[in-house]
Formats: C-alpha cells, structure tokens, sequence
C-alpha cells in the first residue's frame, strides 16, 4: 500500500472546535494530510456568504495547525481540479454529507480516479452557520457604542 495522501476541505472562517475534529480525525487516517481552504470568492460564489477571516489568514492559522502537513487554497468549485492539484487519495469530509446529492455525486467522481470518500462524525452542537447566528445576534442587540468597541 502506498503513501495515503488524506484531503479535509472547509472554509475553516470563525475555526472551531469541529473544524478541528476533522482535521485531526483526518490525519490519523492519512499519512500526509493537506488541508484545503475555501477561497473568500468560492464562498461568496458557492456558499454566498462573506467571510469573516480574509483566505490569507485562514489557511496561515490551518498551516498551524499540528496534523496538517500542508494547505491548499481552493479557487474553483469542483473538488476534481483540488484533485488534478494536489493528488489526494483520501477525501474527508463531515457526514452531514453522507447520502446527499452532493455526496454521492463526489462518492461517483471520486471512484472514477480512485479516490476514497471518509466521513467521520460532524460536530453538530458547533457550527461556523451558529457561530455566525450568534454573533448577529450579539450585533442586533448591541449599542453603536458597544458595537464600535468603546
């Protein structure tokens, strides 16, 4: 058996503790594990949403991260391309996608190449969604003042 070549992806913005799981579930299954990074312009375009840490930032702190060997910027929506890049064997992902279109359509693709699909367990109870809920909310009830940081 050769060298397992593991891939996590996220956006990994407001980086909690289950972007963490994952990455570290993903190195004990991987001999070298490459961490990808949303592009800011993927998430607006894919995900719509804005960023809160630029993609500089949050690949820099994913780099430090100790399990991750190296990191990958994601710049087009297809996971293929990131495979065409960075030669993956393993693909890792939370199993919140596990059954959907979305991960069957991966499952299919990634078979073709002989890539395989690992879901571990996704840390429902946080979220970068509910963290993002929770800092609007936070916002909405906080004085200009507050909000200013005075």
């Amino acid at each position: 058996m050769g060298t397992r070549i593991g891939y996590a992806v996220g956006a990994f913005d407001l980086f909690h503790v289950g972007h963490l799981n994952l990455l570290r579930h993903a190195k004990q299954h991987c001999d070298i594990l490459i961490a990808g990074v949303v592009s800011d312009e993927m998430l607006r375009q894919v995900k719509g949403i804005e960023p809160v840490i630029p993609t500089a930032e949050r690949a820099e702190i994913v780099r430090h991260i100790s399990f991750v060997d190296d990191v990958y910027v994601e710049t087009t929506p297809s996971k293929m391309d990131s495979w065409r890049d960075v030669q993956f064997t393993h693909f890792f992902k939370g199993d919140d996608w596990r059954g959907t279109e979305k991960g069957l359509r991966l499952e299919r693709e990634f078979a073709e190449v002989g890539v395989e699909v690992v879901y571990f367990p996704y840390t429902a109870h946080t979220s970068s969604s509910s963290l993002r809920r929770a800092l609007d909310a936070i916002t909405a009830g906080a004085t200009p003042v507050a909000a200013a940081g005075h």
